[in-house]
């Protein structure tokens, strides 16, 4: 929401409203994309646009305004390891925009200080209701920005920080509590639901939980009403929040647009944020001139009228503010629509007709909440990266690139069997995913040949993930096709695999089990050994394993499997006699270098031999242990 008759930049190229807009825009393109060459300095601490400060008073000069931990002299910068901000910046096209530094720092304002009697936003409340304390078991607490609803099956949801909902300890499924942990210890008493996303990245510092143990409420509270649209913030808008700590505090938009680093504590270390700036409102200045104190993540700016009434347009999800050093009073808010989208939520619950089919593998499609795995410090900088991300999202499928070996090192994928199609492959060829580099996928040069033994051997299975309408299922089958999603297999190795019992895992659960609502999840991928079999210049894994997750009567379940020639694997045998064995999730872990949630680890329960000679492999599908 602008402001009228707001004023142009004296350094803008073009005048009148239409020529600072498209210059706001150039600058947050800027930014965007030269932004974090200027924060690898330690001492920027952020660059944004902004208006030009003289003597302490703000001008009508628009420029690119960095914020630095220390202002010092030329002669001070080597010891401080920074370097001199140039006065004017080219941006582009010839056109220079002066510059303004300010020294100030940021901190996530999730810490809580201790509290003599309890105020009633800090208490357990029924109905729930945004503005109040919440947390995951394993934070402290922050605040309850909004209800929202999730894209994909319309549920309701909680909208608040990655720092309040997943903390540095956190995983999806945790439970969310409300109120947070340091404000009631009751946690049995006091779960609201669980993690179900979660980012903390460019976009924002941002997660949704489940709403599942306790009625609520939408409208905020102290300022009653309901979020209903999102806006884009500018200079000088009037907004206004409500937090656990200083409740109700009115603001004005201080800078539209900035990228920010904010050092998170180990293990997260510092994170770059695209964001906007508040300071104080001085027609409506709050008590101690505090804005937003530590507690106050996760609540949401909401726009006001000029005489500061909230209207219903939401300005962004306050994520943090100044540090204790600094004397003056400013907030940090993440840019709404870069967080709904990114967390695939919405402020009106979606007619069914409207919801979007599901991107990638789905984190919360069972009753308990799934997280894909993580990797661990050994093989993360292996990693192929999409638009920052190690994890790759195709339809109902994600999985996570090795640069160096070139296949995936683990695929995760959800199947619907109420909902899957029968699609065949006629005229689907196997190609490369254009959104990443050639050199880091395997593609036709390694299986043809008229003597080749190599299959194209689907990680995801293609009839696993067909499923949705016509148009979802059709996808999902043209992505499966994908090289990322292919490794190669022996012929032999694919036809025999005792019987077909590899590739009919999925199958035997659906046929063994009461699987409810006929949900399963299954993670899988190749064994990466160091003396594995080269073949045109590519090492050919040796070993896979799969992993597959579902609930039985409300109760999760995970049962992991190898398909390999010996459990013991200092023993290196020629390419024939695959075995599949039934594992611990503990046995995959230790071969792959993977972590995965907590969730599935607690749902195994498989008691196997000490000795890995005394495991037997699976002979037919009645050897498989689904209790």
């Amino acid at each position: 929401m602008a402001a009228n008759n707001r004023a142009s930049a004296k350094s803008s190229p073009a005048s009148g409203a239409g020529g600072q807009e498209r210059l706001i825009s150039d600058l947050k393109q800027y930014i965007r994309t030269q932004g974090s060459g200027y924060l690898s300095d330690p001492n920027v601490s952020s660059i944004g646009i902004g208006y030009k400060e003289r003597n302490g008073q703000r001008s009508k000069e628009l420029v690119l305004q960095f914020t630095v931990d220390r202002k010092v002299r030329p002669e001070a910068m080597e010891g401080l390891r920074t370097t001199h901000i140039p006065e004017v910046i080219d941006i582009g096209d010839g056109v220079e925009i002066p510059t303004d530094v300010i020294q100030r720092s940021y901190k996530p304002h999730f810490l809580v200080v201790a509290e003599g009697e309890t105020p009633e936003r800090q208490k357990r409340v029924v109905p729930v209701r945004p503005g109040v304390s919440v947390g995951n078991v394993k934070v402290s607490a922050g605040t309850f920005g909004c209800v929202v609803f999730d894209r994909n099956d319309g549920t309701p949801s909680l909208l608040s920080n990655w720092h309040v909902l997943n903390g540095r300890q956190g995983e999806l499924g945790d439970t969310v509590v409300q109120p947070g942990k340091a404000d009631d210890s009751r946690l049995a008493l006091n779960r609201l639901g669980a993690l179900k996303r979660a980012h903390l990245g460019r976009l924002g510092d941002c997660a949704v939980s489940t709403i599942t143990d306790r009625e609520f409420a939408t409208d905020i509270l102290g300022l009653d009403i309901t979020p209903a649209h999102l806006g884009e913030p500018q200079i000088d808008d009037k907004v206004v929040k409500s937090g656990r700590t200083t409740g109700v505090t009115h603001g004005m938009v201080t800078r539209p647009f900035a990228k920010v680093s904010i050092n998170y504590g180990a293990p997260v270390g510092v994170r770059e944020i695209e964001c906007f700036e508040i300071g104080p409102d001085p027609k409506h200045p709050a008590d101690s001139n505090e804005i937003s104190l530590p507690g106050d993540s996760g609540s949401v700016w909401m726009f006001t009228t000029r005489s500061g009434r909230p209207t219903d347009v939401l300005a962004g999800l306050h994520f943090g503010g100044e540090s204790d050093e600094d004397p003056e009073e400013r907030a940090l808010a993440c840019l709404p629509q870069a967080v709904f989208d990114e967390l695939k939520i919405t402020l009106t619950r979606p007619d069914p007709e409207s919801l979007e089919a599901v991107t990638g593998y789905d984190p919360g499609f069972l009753a308990v909440p799934v997280g894909t795995p993580r990797l661990n410090a050994s093989i993360k900088e292996d990693a192929v990266r999409l638009d920052g991300s190690e994890v790759v999202p195709y339809t109902h499928f994600s999985l996570a690139m090795s640069a160096s070996r070139r296949f995936a090192r683990w695929v995760a994928w959800n199947i619907d069997g109420a909902l899957l199609k029968k699609l065949d492959r006629n005229g689907i060829e196997f190609v490369k995913d254009p959104r990443l580099p050639d050199a880091v996928q395997v593609s036709n040069e390694l299986y043809k040949g008229r003597n080749n033994r190599l299959d194209r051997g689907h990680i995801a299975r293609r009839a696993d993930v067909v499923w949705g309408t016509l148009t979802e299922a059709a996808r999902a089958n043209r992505d499966s096709f994908h090289y990322t999603n292919i490794t190669p297999q022996m012929d032999d190795f694919n036809q025999s695999s005792r019987n077909g019992l590899w590739g009919s895992l999925e199958d035997a659960v659906f046929e063994d089990v009461r699987v409810d609502e006929l949900k399963v999840s299954v993670f899988g991928g190749p064994v990466f050994h160091e003396d594995d079999r080269v073949f045109r210049g590519v090492m050919l894994p040796r070993e896979f394993w799969k992993v597959i997750v579902y609930c039985e009567d409300g109760a999760l379940k995970c049962k992991a499997f190898l398909l390999t020639q010996n459990l013991d694997v200092s023993e290196a045998l020629e390419l024939d006699e695959f075995r599949v064995f039934q594992v611990k999730l503990s046995e995959v872990q230790k071969r792959t270098g993977l972590r995965f949630p907590t969730a599935m680890k607690n749902a195994d329960t498989l008691v196997v031999p000490e000795s890995a000679e005394d495991r037997a492999p699976l002979e037919r599908r009645s050897d498989i242990d689904w209790s």
